[in-house]
């Protein structure tokens, strides 16, 4: 049998005697881990699955639309240079009638060929089978969809496809790395049951659609080191004249832009919320250290005098933090693979990729591992250096006890004002201010954690009502094929249900100031528009001047412009005008980058009479379903966007997710904060059991004892929680930089019931742990604590 060391012997001794510091410590540095393995690992199986899925389905680099254009223009666009494949296809917007469901869907209907897959975007089969050659009534349906009706292969739907009623029939469920994130053009939430793509056999599309060897959409894989802008231009000057509406970049695809932002926002969060709890958890255990040098005083000097080098003493001590860390990040790893796992599945759910799974790597593993030991370490070195600095004779000697000084309350001669319990709890937060000011400090940090847990939903809700209940107060927007002239407000007006329609224009631009350009659309609202108000997140009515435009001030960034800025709009459809305009305000809006402009303002920049591409209704809801069966029927309308219900169906889905993340953080950040007060006042027990003994001999009872040694640990956690909720404010706020991206920032709002529920979070977590020590209080053996060590 192998015999220790006599120091790891003594080790682990120490160890056991401490078990409880040590667990606590070892829960806050594995809540830490679990948090970097979770995002991490997140991120990471994110990134894997994008890189696979776009490479292995050939995802487009570059996508353009017109209204029409001849086939014969393709090889013109596959010889330019720096192009490696040209994929030609036909995309309509069409009203679908699923069986079972009332309302008005709007489906995204794209050609495939008819012989052989996709050069790009190619389609990945979940069930059923391919399209059958020639086949003229067969689809497939994405997986998001079909999921939200119940839909299999053998189902029934119908189209309202180029005026014309048609049947289709599904053989199959597919998605596509074009379509990660599904949402309308209208939109910016997805609504899996109003909105889904359907491919279909190119020729029977050209049927449908009249468009026989022609084509409205090209996309476009570039080669290595291709000239990405260049090819945008020359493809540009060649779709011109087919009623082209500007082509972009991969970047500016919606459904990428949503994956990147939450990749990026994986990112961010994997390395913020981890670094609070190993911060905590270094903390922790250079009080422990501390603590114990202190009560082993003796011990370190006659292990020095019996030949024992500094060194071997520090490392002794050392080894005590590692393998806290160690075993904290040994359970920290697991608990993130676990809880990895179901994150991964919360995201397919969201982006439906093939191979969307949550990997544990290597990589990871010994990341997370690595910086939990050093934090442990960064804590325990101090503590390491005062073992080392302590001579043997000097050692072997007790502590000399701290200086006695009277409070500053006791100095001004306002002693009467506070009870003897009350002075010996505030005297010994005065003696050791440092350590005060880091325990406030680490349960500030737990308080803040629940509120930036919180600050998400908070900011969503007000994301909702801002732009999409103050801002838009339609039932119902109506999309139509064509621009419509001012005769198609009344004919909306007739709609059974409708009481008021306004119609509008949106137009397709490049906006450009100086070198800077954004691709986006522009907005022509009527004058005092009723459904459509311009609002920015302080509730302001920006009113739309009748010359001039009003930005969002996500684009005023992305251009560095400012009211009185001149931005050259490039119209990219109809007649492609360039034309000047002054900035006259800016809006703070969370979401989109848009132009907003009077109607008679836009209708000169496009050199035509009033025209309009989509009407908000205000409907009433007893005639609803009559109005959708109107609409479904509608050859003109392209799209039916029904604002409640998306809202509702987007929020429901959204609320179980941040169900999942908000309950993980309460469980970490609760436990932090029950760490931090068992440690604290654990660490009190031992260094005032004399006193507490000696008190309960003078005749104190058991709870006033108890009240006595927790009421430190109360009054800390007292002035915490303010702290904590302004630090909380101020992570939310370094958040709202760190993940924003160009369509999308959240405002900054932290409402005053995440700032209840996190208070009370954290004085429950606190009550919880000080009861546990009140209980070891009422076990006190004062015989043996009174005992005299000679």
């Amino acid at each position: 049998m192998v015999r220790l060391p006599a120091l790891d012997r003594k080790l682990l001794r120490d160890m056991w005697r401490m078990r409880g510091h040590l667990v606590a410590v070892a829960l806050v540095a594995a809540c830490g881990t679990a948090t970097f393995v979770t995002m991490r690992g997140a991120y990471e199986a994110l990134v894997h699955a994008r890189a696979d899925y776009y490479l292995r389905y050939r995802f487009a680099e570059v996508f353009a639309y017109a209204k029409r254009a001849p086939r014969t223009v393709v090889p013109r666009i596959a010889a330019i240079p720096g192009v490696a494949a040209v994929e030609d296809r036909i995309v309509h917007e069409v009203t679908v009638d699923v069986p079972g469901f009332g309302e008005p869907v709007t489906a995204r209907l794209v050609s495939v060929p008819d012989v052989g897959r996709p050069a790009l975007n190619d389609l990945h089969l979940r069930s059923g089978r391919y399209l059958a050659p020639r086949s003229t009534d067969e689809v497939l349906v994405g997986e998001s969809f079909a999921r939200a009706h119940r839909l299999k292969p053998g189902a029934r739907l119908a189209a309202v496809i180029n005026g014309r009623w048609q049947r289709l029939r599904v053989v199959g469920i597919a998605n596509s790395p074009e379509h990660v994130y599904v949402i309308g053009g209208a939109g910016i939430f997805p609504d899996d049951k109003r909105y889904g793509v359907l491919w279909m056999g190119r020729k029977a599309l050209e049927a449908a659609l009249d468009m026989e060897d022609g084509f409205n959409s090209v996309t476009l894989r570039l080669a290595p080191g291709a000239d990405e802008k260049g090819v945008i231009r020359r493809l540009d000057v060649l779709l011109a004249s087919y009623g082209a509406i500007g082509a972009h970049a991969r970047d500016e695809q919606i459904s990428h832009q949503m994956l990147d932002g939450e990749v990026q926002q994986d990112r961010v969060t994997g390395l913020v919320v981890p670094a609070i709890f190993l911060a905590v958890a270094a903390f922790l255990v250079h009080n422990v250290l501390m603590r114990l040098i202190v009560l082993q005083r003796a011990q370190i000097g006659v292990l020095k005098a019996f030949g024992y080098t500094d060194r071997a003493v520090a490392a002794h001590y050392l080894k005590l933090a590692i393998a806290t860390a160690l075993a904290g990040s040994a359970l920290g790893v697991a608990l993130g693979a676990w809880l990895g796992a179901g994150l991964a599945d919360v995201y397919q759910r969201f982006f439906h990729m093939p191979s969307l799974e949550f990997r544990l790597s290597i990589e990871n593993v010994l990341g997370a591992t690595a910086v939990c030991v050093a934090a442990a370490l960064s804590g325990a070195l101090p503590a390491a250096r005062r073992a080392l600095a302590l001579p043997p004779a000097e050692a072997m000697r007790p502590e000399p006890p701290p200086r006695f000084m009277p409070l500053v309350v006791e100095r001004l001669g306002y002693v009467q004002l506070l009870s003897p319990a009350t002075r010996m709890l505030l005297r010994n937060v005065e003696r050791r201010p440092l350590r005060a000011v880091l325990s406030v400090l680490a349960i500030a940090l737990a308080c803040a954690l629940l509120v930036v847990g919180r600050f998400g939903l908070d900011a969503l809700e007000e994301t909702v009502r801002v732009q999409f209940r103050e801002g838009r107060r339609d039932d119902v927007r109506v999309g139509f094929y064509e621009p419509r002239g001012p005769q198609v407000k009344n004919d909306l007006a007739a709609l059974p249900g409708v009481t008021y329609a306004e119609a509008f224009r949106v137009v397709p631009a490049r906006v450009r100031l100086g070198h800077r350009s954004k691709r986006t659309a522009v907005f022509g609202l009527p004058a005092a528009a009723e459904l459509h108000r311009v609002v920015d997140i302080r509730m302001h009515e920006i009113v739309v001047p009748p010359t001039g435009a009003v930005i969002s001030a996500g684009l005023a960034r992305v251009l560095a412009a400012r009211p009185g800025s001149v931005i050259t709009l490039e119209i990219l459809a109809g007649a492609r005008h360039v034309r000047e305009v002054p900035v006259a305000a800016i809006v703070e809006e969370p979401i989109g980058l848009y132009v907003y402009m009077d109607e008679r303002a836009l209708a000169r920049v496009l050199g035509e009479g009033l025209q309009y591409t989509d009407a908000y209704l205000r409907v009433d809801p007893r005639r609803l379903h009559e109005l959708y069966g109107e609409l479904k029927r509608l050859p003109t309308v392209a799209g039916v966007t029904l604002r409640e219900a998306t809202l509702r169906s987007f929020l429901d889905t959204i609320a179980e997710n941040f169900l999942i993340s908000t309950t993980i953080l309460i469980g970490f950040a609760c436990a932090l904060a029950a760490g931090v007060v068992y440690n604290g006042a654990r660490i009190a027990l031992s260094e005032h059991a004399a006193t507490l003994a000696t008190l309960r001999i003078l005749g104190l009872t058991r709870r006033e004892v108890s009240r006595i040694l927790l009421g430190e640990q109360a009054l800390l956690t007292a002035v915490a929680v303010p702290l904590g909720l302004v630090i909380g404010y101020g992570i939310c706020a370094w958040l709202v930089v760190l993940v924003a991206t160009e369509i999308y920032r959240l405002p900054l709002v932290v409402t005053a019931r995440t700032y209840l529920y996190a208070s009370g979070l954290v004085a429950a977590a606190a009550a919880a742990s000080g009861a546990v020590v009140a209980w070891r209080v009422r076990r006190l053996d004062l015989v043996a604590v009174l005992k005299i060590r000679e």
